[in-house]
């Protein structure tokens, strides 16, 4: 693909397959990658890099290469929720479980101990970027930025009080916060979150969407989540929850539309129009009884859509190998086409879609030249990914995150051969355990 230079490397890595999802629908067989400064320089066949000098040498004979996963929404911390709150609809989820749990335990720790939880199983399952909205935003961006994860946080915004913040100035003021704290990190990103348009007003949307443009960041929202959040809006002030926002001026290529259900021809032509992303959270949605994404229409209308997991409270797990199979299925079904969103289109979604969902995709989502080495390893080894007809079908419809050898952001190890490399799984095991006696406790 590419000359190499003859200075030693930091990084070589050679492996059976490469898949860098650009050009669409491109297999490199025995292909290597070269890292330098974080970044890749070189894409070459094997033959032409096996002398060349490095730092650190990794061949992997019997992997495929793909970009790093981009996790485009979730509540890392909830992953201490886990199981806390199944088989209820969405707003008793939100009203009788998840409210009163947060009420009662969310404080800094446990949004540490959650955050390093949630991030173990990320990194173990290939993702290597995600965006996060939860209290103690600054918490999440200390424990990412110490286990060298790349994230994008989006401080969440709300008109009421909990444990973050006692009204909307303060969680915007908080969100500005992080991001001058962060303003020079290659690893840390930010964003404003104001949380669904149930819980944020008119003169709050319109600040953020001011302070966005302003700061050069996006906004991540929860929006057209399910039938009742749409009908109830439409009974308070006769609008659909995306007419208002396009009142409001919010919907612009800066916005994230997480879950996006129950959409109109008409309102995915707006968000096309407009530039805005969608972020399709499959499993939470079929958990929660949402509804559907449509994602088929929303590519045919040009819209960009991005994956994400949500959080393992209505998950209830952080694979995304299990999303992108889960999305290319319920595509399929939901447009009774067998060829809606194929291989190439999901791992797309999950990659190179998600980093321009969070304004990163001129650094990573894709295996290229100039991008960050934000790479994962993925074992053909396992009898479901046998015999290997075809690589990148395997990678959507028979492969799991548990598939997953080695992890690399920026060039830094964070998984090799399956051990996490930056962050102590036995401590964190023991904290999980330890919020699990804290919970049985208080319901006795």
């Amino acid at each position: 693909m590419n000359s190499i230079s003859q200075a030693e490397a930091d990084l070589i890595i050679e492996a059976a397959f490469i898949i860098p999802v650009t050009p669409s629908g491109r297999v490199l067989r025995s292909h290597t990658i070269i890292v330098n400064d974080k970044r890749i320089t070189a894409i070459v066949p094997s033959s032409e890099a096996r002398e060349h000098p490095a730092k650190r040498k990794v061949s992997l004979p019997d992997h495929i290469l793909i970009p790093g996963l981009v996790n485009a929404h979730g509540h890392v911390s909830m992953s201490l929720f886990r199981g806390m709150a199944d088989d209820i609809p969405l707003q008793e989820w939100l009203k009788a479980r998840i409210w009163p749990l947060e009420s009662e335990h969310v404080n800094r720790e446990f949004v540490k101990d959650g955050a390093m939880l949630g991030l173990a199983e990320m990194i173990s399952t290939g993702t290597t970027c995600f965006a996060d909205m939860y209290f103690f935003a600054d918490e999440v961006a200390r424990v990412a930025h110490k286990c060298r994860i790349r994230t994008q946080i989006a401080s969440p915004v709300l008109e009421f009080p909990t444990v973050w913040a006692q009204d909307a100035d303060e969680y915007i003021n908080k969100a500005t916060q992080i991001h001058d704290d962060y303003r020079t990190s290659d690893l840390i990103s930010n964003a404003f979150g104001p949380h669904a348009p149930y819980t944020v007003s008119d003169e709050s949307l319109m600040r953020i969407a001011a302070l966005a443009e302003e700061l050069d960041v996006p906004i991540h929202m929860h929006l057209h989540e399910n039938s009742q959040e749409i009908l109830e809006a439409v009974a308070t002030d006769g609008r659909r929850p995306l007419q208002r926002m396009q009142d409001l001026g919010v919907i612009s290529p800066r916005l994230l539309c997480v879950h996006a259900t129950q959409l109109l021809t008409e309102e995915m032509a707006l968000l096309a129009k407009q530039g805005a992303n969608v972020v399709h959270c499959p499993s939470s949605n079929m958990k929660l009884a949402s509804g559907f994404c449509e994602v088929d229409l929303l590519l045919r209308h040009q819209v960009n859509v991005a994956l994400g997991t949500d959080g393992a409270a209505s998950n209830n797990d952080l694979d995304m190998f299990g999303e992108m199979h889960l999305m290319a299925m319920i595509a399929k079904a939901v447009a009774n086409n067998a060829a809606a969103v194929n291989a190439q289109q999901a791992l797309k979604i999950a990659t190179l879609n998600g980093a321009k969902a969070l304004g990163l995709d001129n650094e990573i989502g894709s295996l290229e030249v100039g991008k960050f080495a934000d790479i994962c390893a993925v074992s053909l080894t396992p009898l479901s990914m046998t015999p290997l007809n075809n690589p990148l079908s395997h990678l959507v419809y028979a492969c799991n995150g548990n598939f997953v050898s080695h992890v690399w952001v920026g060039g830094t190890p964070l998984l090799i051969d399956g051990e996490l490399q930056t962050l102590d799984l036995a401590f964190i095991r023991s904290r999980a355990h330890y919020w699990r006696d804290k919970f049985n406790l208080s319901q006795v």
